[in-house]
């Protein structure tokens, strides 16, 4: 097993030489923002989509345009209204008087970085729209399915603030996003650094210093990354510890309406792959797991309406369950 781990090693020392130089080249552009940045990272090592959630202004849009172009693959903005159609979102049959024929005429899906920004402004069926393409990275338009290039990220927005004209996302899609971000303001040093970049009126012009077969390739590399059983117990006992609290001897009784799905044990053991991977490590310890766990599992997390009159939100029940779970 130890000779195992030492070959994954080697692997991963070999495929992350990308890391540092992608987080230097989106540097140039984005200020801080280091959580933001490497989650969308770990989402690109596994394939997982990323929910973010903060106030406008915290350069979400500018974060996923310029990872694209460090990493030279298509990108697409779609901005979510409640007027949105789904053909808007993945195209159309367009009939053409000439030929006398229909023809597929496709939509912004179709690149490898989507920013579905305000994505809980779209009404239902544009959400519906795209779940296939989340889910089974393809997209039918008529009686044709079309399968989407990888990598395939979608990177949503959404507003803490506006309620206004919002559509809850289904429990459906939200299980789809490996993440739901949290991002905060930055702090005061860098945000005199971001006064001095955009008043200067100088602008850093972004290179790509990765192909898409790299990323692809080293998702390979993720994959093979070794996990212990212990760790894997570790993982399951928290998962089901938001499904059964009491038997974890978890203080959260009555306060978790629904726990975490299967998907979240998925999550979790991918996003801590990728973690380790990031770290140059071919093997996951309890510290990946916890590194990430808070964002993979709080949108999976469902809280009754007893704990919303005490004020709880799903990252204090979350945080609970990680305090109680013994590390292996």
């Amino acid at each position: 097993m130890h000779e195992e781990i030492e070959k994954i090693q080697s692997q991963v020392e070999k495929a992350a030489f990308f890391v540092r130089p992608l987080q230097d080249e989106v540097g140039k552009v984005i200020v801080g923002q280091k959580y933001m940045v490497d989650r969308m990272l770990i989402g690109l090592l596994t394939g997982g989509h990323i929910l973010i959630e903060g106030v406008p202004g915290l350069a979400k849009t500018l974060a996923v345009r310029t990872l694209s172009a460090a990493i030279d693959a298509g990108f697409q903005r779609i901005q979510f209204t409640p007027d949105l159609l789904p053909a808007d979102l993945i195209g159309t049959m367009i009939y053409s008087p000439q030929k006398g024929e229909f023809s597929v005429k496709k939509g912004p899906i179709f690149a490898n970085f989507i920013l579905a920004d305000e994505i809980n402004r779209a009404p239902a069926k544009v959400q519906s729209a795209l779940l296939e393409a989340m889910q089974e990275k393809q997209v039918t338009i008529g009686e044709k399915t079309f399968p989407l290039e990888e990598p395939f990220l979608v990177m949503a927005t959404q507003n803490p603030i506006e309620q206004e004209g919002t559509y809850p996302l289904p429990e459906a899609q939200l299980d789809r996003f490996i993440f739901k971000l949290s991002v905060g303001y930055p702090n005061r040093k860098e945000e005199l650094e971001i006064l001095n970049r955009e008043t200067a009126g100088t602008n850093h012009k972004v290179e790509a210093v990765i192909k898409p077969k790299e990323i692809l390739a080293a998702r390979e590399v993720v994959h093979k990354i070794y996990v212990d059983e212990k760790v894997k117990e570790y993982i399951l006992n928290i998962v089901f510890a938001t499904r059964e609290p009491k038997a974890y001897k978890v203080p959260v009784e009555g306060l978790i309406a629904y726990g975490a799905s299967p998907r979240a044990t998925i999550f979790l053991t991918l996003a801590a792959k990728a973690h380790a991977f990031m770290a140059g490590r071919g093997y996951v310890t309890p510290e990946d797991v916890k590194a990430i766990g808070l964002d993979v599992l709080r949108h999976r997390v469902l809280l009754t309406f007893e704990a919303e009159a005490e004020e709880m939100s799903s990252d204090a029940v979350v945080r609970k369950v990680f305090d109680q779970i013994e590390v292996p």
